[in-house]
């Protein structure tokens, strides 16, 4: 497994790194532009129920789109960690610390994504509270929390390339 990583890696290490940048803008800079441009935007809207039925809509867009990104970054990253891991090293536990912090996230996005659809399903049923209820952690914890993760992951990420 090892060895596969290592050949990936030295013929192809633009690409992975490339593609594993553009990843994590494309989640961290999604999270980002949600939180503080999309969100306070929505709550201008004041009919509660046109505004829920546009979160709802606009919050299913950006985890669809960043999800095929989610994917790329834990592959990419995996491949990349892989070849580089040397055990016992500070290397090392760079890697499993920026590892972990992915995997944090990914559960944060897993858990965002769940809330959010059953979020709409109260929604169509006609329980806005339940929906409501449902999103409040989203845009108030659950975002805050994957983008100081993700910005963190970033710094991780451009002290393991001087490597």
């Amino acid at each position: 497994m090892k060895e596969i990583a290592v050949e990936i890696f030295n013929n192809y290490a633009f690409f992975l790194v490339f593609l594993h940048v553009l990843g994590a803008i494309v989640w961290v800079g999604g999270m980002i532009g949600m939180r503080l441009a999309v969100h306070p935007g929505l709550q201008h809207i004041e009919d509660d129920k046109i505004r829920l039925a546009r979160t709802l809509e606009i919050v299913r867009n950006l985890f669809a789109l960043v999800f095929p990104f989610v994917v790329l970054i834990l592959l990419t990253g995996g491949v990349m960690g892989v070849a580089i891991w040397a055990p016992g090293t500070g290397l090392a536990t760079v890697l499993y610390l920026k590892a972990g912090v992915w995997l944090v996230m990914t559960a944060n996005y897993a858990l965002m994504v769940y809330r959010r659809n059953v979020a709409e399903r109260r929604f169509v049923s006609g329980d806005l509270a339940g929906a409501r209820a449902m999103m409040a952690p989203i845009p108030n914890l659950m975002l805050p929390v994957n983008i100081a993760l993700g910005v963190l992951a970033l710094v991780l990420g451009i002290y393991l390339r001087g490597f």
